[in-house]
């Protein structure tokens, strides 16, 4: 029996996971950058492509003549739609650049999920306590509190980004 499967490359699941994170965040970008196709530019955007424009000349992408055309067109666009031309066949200026998400609000999340995890233990460890059981209810009920102790401090620990900038 042959394994028509064997020369098919091999993916595993991070791959896969990868695939799908770049892609997501690919259809974000083009998603932003149709939305500014009818916005007017400034002064300003207008003053950042023609800086793109002149990286892309100082890298090597772009000759003299081409540059010249290109900044022509970035100074005679009104809306970020007649400014696409100047960019084709280049890198996207940072005119597009997606905002930076927001960081550390999975970990409350995460947080919200241990109290609920540990509340069982406390209630019980509780109920242990009123019958008479102290030993019985310090054996549930303080490693759920110090579970729930150590998962609010994880949570409103700052995180690795916040912590370099």
């Amino acid at each position: 029996m042959t394994d028509r499967y064997r020369d098919r490359p091999k993916t595993d699941l991070a791959n896969l996971a990868g695939y799908a994170a770049a892609a997501g965040q690919e259809a974000r970008a083009v998603a932003a950058r149709r939305k500014m196709m009818p916005v007017r530019l400034t002064d300003e955007e207008r003053r950042v492509g023609i800086d793109e424009l002149s990286e892309q000349f100082a890298i090597g992408r772009l000759d003299e003549a081409e540059l010249h055309r290109r900044v022509d067109i970035v100074n005679e666009a009104v809306t970020h739609a007649d400014l696409q031309p100047a960019f084709h066949g280049l890198p996207q200026p940072g005119l597009y650049a997606l905002p930076p998400r927001r960081q550390g609000r999975w970990r409350w999340a995460a947080f919200v999920g241990a109290i609920w995890l540990a509340l069982p233990f406390f209630l019980t460890g509780l109920a242990l306590l009123v019958f008479g059981r102290e030993v019985a209810a310090a054996i549930f009920a303080l490693p759920a509190l110090a579970f729930v102790g150590v998962t609010w401090r994880w949570a409103k620990a700052p995180t690795r980004r916040s912590r370099q900038s």
